[in-house]
């Protein structure tokens, strides 16, 4: 597929996408289920709880008519938890850090934003991506909506010095393309992650790529 404009800046989804993260999120996860003696889950439904943040993963997790009063509590529990286990299951995918130096290379600007705590977005780029020089690495934070709404992905097209319909939006799943259409910006749907095909064929994404190396063709097809 021929582009009308061509790419100059990619922002990526985090979990799902440049890393695969769901055995570290899950243990944390069921560690507090189990300490506060409710009912764990295996990691292909926790899969299913991924992608709106650590407030909705909890609620998921809880189980019906879980007293609102002490999600807080439960939540605050998962993510400190999460902060001192996140290492343990959390590993780039196949051909992350190859192709992301390829794009740098090529003088594509690159960026995060992720609906996951901003400070784990930050421990984690640095952590497994220490030679990869991300323009911004944004998670959710007070005061900026989460993904789908288009506002953080809008702040990043400043600081990318691109406009939208210049940014490629890569992510695993339906929130991630709709954040792309909402925002204008380029679409790719990444078939690795944690988020149903079917589902991710719905919201019409500009592109679906089944390995993170294929953004390299997009861009070699792109209208110079």
């Amino acid at each position: 597929m021929m582009l009308t404009h061509v790419i100059r800046a990619v922002i990526f989804d985090l979990d799902g996408t440049l890393v695969h993260s769901l055995s570290g999120i899950a243990k944390a996860l069921n560690t507090i289920l189990e300490r506060h003696h409710l009912p764990t889950h295996s990691e292909s439904t926790v899969r299913t709880f991924i992608g709106n943040g650590i407030v909705k993963l909890v609620e998921r997790a809880c189980p019906d008519g879980y007293d609102p009063g002490q999600m807080a509590e439960l939540t605050r529990a998962v993510s400190d938890e999460y902060a001192s286990s996140w290492q343990d299951g959390t590993v780039p995918y196949t051909g992350v850090n190859e192709t992301l130096t390829a794009l740098l290379q090529r003088g594509i600007k690159i960026a995060v934003l992720s609906n996951k705590p901003h400070a784990f977005c930050q421990q984690i780029t640095d952590l497994i991506f220490p030679d990869i020089t991300f323009t911004a690495v944004v998670g959710h934070h007070q005061g900026v909506p989460t993904k789908p709404d288009p506002t953080g992905a809008l702040d990043l097209a400043k600081l990318l010095d691109a406009s939208p319909e210049e940014i490629a939006f890569v992510g695993d799943s339906t929130i991630d393309v709709a954040t792309a259409h909402n925002a204008g910006m380029i679409s790719v749907a990444a078939t690795w992650g944690y988020h149903d095909l079917a589902d991710l064929i719905s919201e019409s994404p500009t592109h679906r790529i089944n390995g993170i190396n294929e953004l390299l063709d997009i861009l070699d097809n792109q209208a110079p």
